[in-house]
Parts: structure tokens; sequence; C-alpha cells
């Protein structure tokens, strides 16, 4: 059972930055045989997609319309984490942040194609 802890979660003001990370441990196989992804919920809205990176050396990433320009999603594989690197937040990026993974993804921004899931991090982002 994949484990997933996110931190680097906080409040920042508008046009500001935070760096996430989710460290990974307890893969079945290799770390870098798995897609990953970063998600984000608000409150009273559903589960959407923020960012998704390919596995071992196919690093292709994608992003949501919404953060395009400025989110970065990376792996850092030989500690096993994942980051995301977010500036100019906006207060619409307000949210639980959670990273996920699986072995298989189709649509890397899809939530309902992850099974394994990190606990969140809280950002608020708040003049």
């Amino acid at each position: 059972q994949v484990q997933l802890v996110e931190s680097g979660g906080g409040s920042v003001q508008p046009g500001g930055s935070l760096r996430l990370s989710c460290a990974a441990s307890k893969y079945t196989t290799s770390y870098t045989d798995y897609y990953m992804g970063w998600f984000r919920q608000a409150p009273g809205k559903e589960r959407e997609g923020v960012a998704g990176i390919g596995v071992s050396s196919y690093t292709a990433t994608t992003y949501a319309d919404s953060v395009k320009g400025r989110f970065t999603v990376s792996k850092d594989n030989a500690k096993n984490i994942l980051y995301l690197q977010m500036n100019s937040l906006k207060p619409e990026d307000t949210a639980m942040y959670y990273c996920a993974a699986d072995l298989w993804v189709g649509d890397a921004l899809d939530p309902q194609q992850y099974n394994y899931w990190g606990q969140g991090t809280q950002v608020t982002v708040s003049s």
C-alpha cells in the first residue's frame, strides 16, 4: 500500500508563492513506475486535478488551465518526493491540496483514476 504524505501548505498573500511536497513510501514496485498528480478541493466543490506527471524518464507534465504558467510539478526520483511549485497565487487557489499516485493513469487530471492518496495540506491565499 503506497503511502503519501503532503507538506508545505500554509497561508500566503495574493501574488505569493508556496512549494508543496509529497513524500512517497511503501510502494510495491519502483517509485518511478507511478504516475503522480496534485489535486485540490475547496469547500463545497468537487476535487479537481491541478497537475500530473508521468513515470520514469517519461516525465511529461500536464496542468489544469487555471494554473498553467503559475504552477510547476516535478519529481525527485532519488528522494521519492513529488513537488508542486506554486507562484502568483490567487485567492481562488485556496483549497486543500492532495497528492495521488497509481501505476496506470489515462487522464492524469482525473481523480477517479488514482487509488493512492495523501491526507492533504491546506493552502490559503488571502490578503
